[in-house]
C-alpha cells in the first residue's frame, strides 16, 4: 500500500480523520471534485446533506477505480460544503459511513472541510475532491 496515515504525537486525534498521509508510491491520481450526480448527471439526494455526501464518496470511488485505485490510496480529501455550519457535521459523517458500508470502509485520510456559499448548482450542498498515491 503506498499510503500510511498517522496521527503524530503532538496533534490532536481527530475521529474522522488522521493529521497526516505518507505516500510512498510513484503514480498520482486527482480526482476533480465530484457532487450528487448519478451517472445519468441527476442529482440524488436534493436537500440531504448525508445522502448528497454518500453519492460523492461513491463517485469517487468509481472515479479512483477507473484509475486501478480505491479509497485505501486516497492520501487527501477536500469537501466544500454549502452553508457549512458545525450543527451539519453529524449528517456529513452520517454519509461518509454510509459510503463506507456500500464501499466495504473508507479509510480516513487527511481531509479538510471548507464551507462555501454555493457550488455549481443550486440543489449541490457538497462537492468531495480526492489525490490518490499508487504504485
Amino acid at each position: 500500500m503506498a499510503i500510511t496515515l498517522v496521527n503524530p504525537a503532538g496533534l490532536p486525534e481527530i475521529p474522522a480523520y488522521r493529521q497526516v498521509s505518507i505516500a510512498t508510491g510513484s503514480k498520482l491520481v486527482f480526482v476533480a471534485g465530484q457532487v450528487a450526480w448519478d451517472g445519468d448527471g441527476t442529482t440524488v439526494g436534493e436537500g440531504d446533506l448525508a445522502a448528497q455526501v454518500e453519492r460523492c464518496y461513491l463517485n469517487i470511488g468509481t472515479a479512483l477505480a477507473a484509475a486501478d485505485a480505491t479509497f485505501d490510496d486516497v492520501a487527501k480529501l477536500t469537501a466544500y460544503v454549502v452553508g457549512w455550519t458545525p450543527d451539519k457535521l453529524a449528517l456529513f459523517l452520517e454519509g461518509v459511513d454510509r459510503a463506507a458500508t456500500a464501499l466495504g470502509g473508507v479509510p480516513v485520510p487527511p481531509a479538510t472541510l471548507i464551507g462555501v456559499a454555493a457550488l455549481d448548482v443550486p440543489e449541490h450542498l457538497v462537492e468531495v475532491e480526492a489525490t490518490a498515491v499508487i504504485d
